[in-house]
């Protein structure tokens, strides 16, 4: 396989497949800066060749020489390669590879929440047309609740929401309020901060919305904060979150995306599901999955990285996508403003300035309001603050 992208995850992905994925190989890595996809080799002692193009790329392959390129496209495109994993957090670059490793007839394999919460159901008809798989992966919580989703449906229990478990969300917080944790565990301010201030948990409650059919509640999700706002706080059981958004739920509906914070098994995920049949209903209380009508199922964890090769057995071997867009989108993550702006003024750090911490909003409201999606702000955009058609 070919990966795209070698920071956090994607330097992780090649650690997982090389030291512990037998029958797969990674045969080349693209970053836009070389030195980080040499180093994802290297500390695994392997050296790596570097090939600046297509050609070169797929050379090295056949000669089973590991590749590190800045090319990411060439990469996608290139021979000697079954499957793409995109693991940048970019919206346009990351499109453009998805889409060469379509063209070129790849599966593709991303964790990328701001990519498929963008573009997603265009990747995935191009990929449909292509006889392709386009997949978000296992491993990180989109993914992990769409398999939850899948296993309590395999029970004959109805899926009624999909949930999320969250230690923390302020939607004010900042890369400069989040540098010393970022800088303990090697990641950066501006990708933790879109942790803490809700822009993540939109991006990916969106994607399980728009792979399983569900909605919101409302603008931004209800978002029951158990903590007080102390992410030290005793954590409650997620079984006992239940009635916070038991109110919401229309049972005869199509489902809702939510999350929580302050719960546990954290950082795991939940799916609330109802049964018809009372004699079932009996076994699942005697299950200990208590009375319902909302019997709560969990996972205690998502593993990220460990996760990710097996997203990729199971595109290329079985054909079947861990998480996908159904069609169009069912909902969409818009941009709010984390301080006060004034006309005219430039947003030249989202991170600090926008957050989507609140305004995940149902496709039909987006378009009768004026909204800035969260894509054009989260990626860098360079514009002045307007009020924009919808």
């Amino acid at each position: 396989m070919g990966i795209v992208g070698a920071g956090f995850q994607g330097a992780a992905i090649v650690r997982q497949i090389v030291t512990a994925t037998p029958g797969m190989e990674v045969v080349a890595l693209a970053n836009r800066h070389i030195a980080k996809a040499i180093e994802a080799f290297t500390v695994l002692g392997i050296t790596p060749q570097r090939c600046d193009s297509r050609i070169a790329i797929e050379t090295a392959i056949a000669l089973r020489q590991p590749v590190v390129t800045e090319d990411a496209t060439g990469l996608a495109s290139a021979d000697g390669i079954d499957v793409v994993v995109e693991v940048t957090g970019s919206i346009e670059y990351a499109a453009q590879v998805v889409l060469a490793a379509i063209e070129a007839g790849k599966h593709v394999i991303q964790m990328n929440a701001e990519l498929d919460g963008t573009v997603g159901p265009i990747l995935k008809a191009r990929a449909d047309a292509a006889g392709v798989i386009y997949s978000f992966a296992d491993g990180d919580q989109p993914g992990v609740q769409m398999n939850l989703y899948r296993f309590v449906k395999s029970l004959g229990v109805t899926p009624v929401l999909c949930g999320n478990i969250k230690g923390l969300h302020d939607p004010y917080r900042n890369p400069t309020t989040q540098r010393g944790f970022a800088e303990k565990w090697g990641q950066k301010p501006a990708m933790v901060a879109s942790f803490a201030d809700g822009t993540k948990i939109s991006y990916e409650q969106a994607i399980v919305a728009n792979g399983t059919g569900f909605k919101v509640a409302r603008r931004g999700m209800l978002g029951p904060d158990f903590s007080g706002g102390d992410p030290g706080a005793p954590l409650t059981p997620v079984e006992d979150t239940v009635a916070a958004f038991a109110e919401h739920l229309d049972r005869g509906g199509p489902g809702l995306v939510d999350y929580v914070v302050g719960a546990r098994p954290g950082p795991g995920v939940f799916v609330l599901g109802t049964h018809d049949d009372p004699r079932q209903r009996h076994f699942l209380n005697l299950y200990k999955l208590g009375t319902g009508p909302y019997f709560c199922f969990t996972t205690p964890y998502h593993l990220c990285h460990f996760e990710v090769p097996t997203s990729i057995a199971r595109a290329v071997l079985f054909g079947d996508a861990v998480l996908a867009p159904r069609a169009g989108p069912e909902v969409g993550v818009i941009a709010v403003a984390k301080t006060d702006l004034a006309p005219g003024e430039e947003i030249t750090d989202s991170a600090a300035t926008m957050s989507t911490a609140s305004p995940k909003m149902p496709r039909s409201s987006r378009r009768t309001a004026c909204c800035l999606s969260a894509s054009l702000s989260v990626v860098g955009w360079r514009g002045r603050w307007r009020r924009m058609p919808c």
